[in-house]
């Protein structure tokens, strides 16, 4: 990839297509796969954050901004939405989001055959909270890599960028070619955009290419899911009992 200043810079922003945080969560084929009927999927949060940074770069420094996310067709409603908030073109590689390592070699091969120095992308999905994509990706593609960030300046090739780390944020500098991995705090939530009528009638004419994916092979699988143990009911004791606490604590919890 060029390292050198570009007239027009080209962010390739990384979408990933999970279930509403309000869904019922369930489980099919033996707890084996996830039940999708009935489920309303949406943009990773995470990655919307980044998607409207991007949008930023887009009306502030002329950048163009591509969208891709790897997934069934059952994505393209997602990647449309992308389009309409203001991408100016999407990507779907046509496979199954197996696992992180599959998804960050999918990725790498649109960003070389794009020539993206940019890459944006929520640092974990809502869905799994893997959060290992873009550290892969950016070791496949030999580039920058900062994670949790919630600042971000690009002026050519020069980055600055503010993450979150333990008890506080961290002020970096760098150059392109780089990959970011985003949260709230490289927008906020105010900051998020609500597709228009305009921008939804636009995203149906906006270019969404299907590339076919590579020939790696997924190196996990998914065995079983189950759900975490239904929460016991709340027995609430008078605080002039202490007596009654210490039985329920040493004969019921065992705790003490």
């Amino acid at each position: 990839m060029s390292n050198k200043k570009q007239d027009r810079m080209k962010i390739l922003v990384c979408i990933s297509h999970v279930p509403d945080t309000t869904s019922k969560i369930n489980f099919t084929n033996g707890d084996t796969e996830f039940d999708t009927a009935g489920v309303q999927f949406v943009i990773n949060p995470n990655d919307e954050y980044a998607l409207t940074r991007a949008i930023w770069f887009k009306e502030k420094q002329g950048a163009t901004v591509t969208v891709v996310n790897v997934g069934g067709a059952d994505t393209e409603p997602t990647l449309r939405k992308a389009l309409a908030i203001g991408a100016d073109e999407a990507i779907r590689v046509n496979a199954n989001p197996t696992d992180g390592m599959f998804v960050a070699k999918q990725l790498a091969e649109v960003v070389k055959n794009g020539g993206f120095d940019i890459v944006l992308a929520g640092k974990e999905s809502l869905d799994y909270n893997g959060g290992m994509v873009p550290g892969m990706l950016a070791a496949i593609l030999g580039y920058n890599f900062i994670n949790s960030c919630e600042g971000l300046e690009i002026e050519g090739t020069a980055v600055t960028a503010i993450r979150q780390i333990d008890g506080g944020k961290e002020t970096v500098v760098g150059q392109l070619p780089i990959v970011v991995g985003g949260q709230k705090g490289i927008v906020e939530e105010k900051d998020l955009r609500i597709p228009n009528m305009r921008g939804i009638m636009s995203a149906r004419t906006k270019a969404l290419a299907i590339v076919e994916p590579t020939g790696d092979a997924a190196a996990t699988k998914s065995v079983k899911f189950e759900k975490p143990a239904a929460k016991t009911a709340c027995k609430m004791i008078s605080p002039d009992n202490v007596a009654e606490l210490v039985e329920l604590l040493h004969n019921e919890a065992k705790v003490i």
